[in-house]
């Protein structure tokens, strides 16, 4: 097995995500110096930024691209954080997209003034297999900035896992061809339930 789980095509975009009925599991990848912090106290230490955007990922292997399995320089810790769905899904409400997109937006100034005042925007960016090749659909990226930022490291979070174990776990396994073990130790991500569907000014 060398692509994500389950069986048939995605759409092109999709939120796809680990998660109880409550909480949603997104990830990020930080310096020991942040990150251990985090995981030891729940809740991110004072030398993380909250007047700065943040990126949140609810695709681990789409994290693992980013972060190149932990071993790119300052994101050698890589946390699974447990957020709220409430929170989530007012970052998704009140997000604009990165990117304009003629479909969304009226014109580019159009975008340009929803994306000055949006609190978060939202980055589909291809999918990753196994082998961290790109895939024919996209999953969510989050950014989050001002009000978003400060709730985010202050309301919304559950709890602070340490997944940088799991991701060197699971990258050996890849590098010795073991991809069906590899595949059974990825978090089960499941389309994210929308009650309207993917809304229409997040391209959907």
């Amino acid at each position: 097995m060398d692509g994500p789980r389950g069986a048939g095509r995605p759409p092109e975009r999709q939120i796809r995500a680990h998660g109880t009925e409550r909480t949603i599991t997104v990830y990020q990848a930080y310096p020991p110096g942040i990150g251990l912090p985090a995981v030891r106290e729940g809740r991110f230490p004072a030398a993380w930024k909250r007047d700065r955007m943040t990126w949140i990922k609810p695709s681990f292997l789409w994290m693992m691209y980013r972060c190149g399995w932990g071993a790119k320089d300052g994101q050698q810790t890589v946390l699974a954080v447990e957020i709220t769905r409430a929170g989530f899904e007012w970052a998704l409400g009140a997000a604009c997209l990165s990117h304009y997109d003629p479909r969304v937006h009226a014109d580019t100034a159009d975008w340009r003034r929803r994306l000055a005042a949006a609190p978060t925007r939202v980055q589909w960016d291809p999918e990753r297999d196994l082998r961290l090749r790109p895939l024919p659909y996209r999953s969510l990226q989050l950014g989050l900035a001002g009000e978003a930022a400060r709730a985010y490291a202050d309301e919304w979070i559950v709890s602070i896992t340490d997944a940088t174990p799991l991701a060197h776990r699971v990258h050996a396994l890849v590098r010795a061809g073991e991809l069906q073990e590899a595949a059974r130790l990825l978090p089960e991500e499941a389309p994210y339930p929308l009650a309207r569907g993917l809304p229409a000014h997040l391209g959907g």
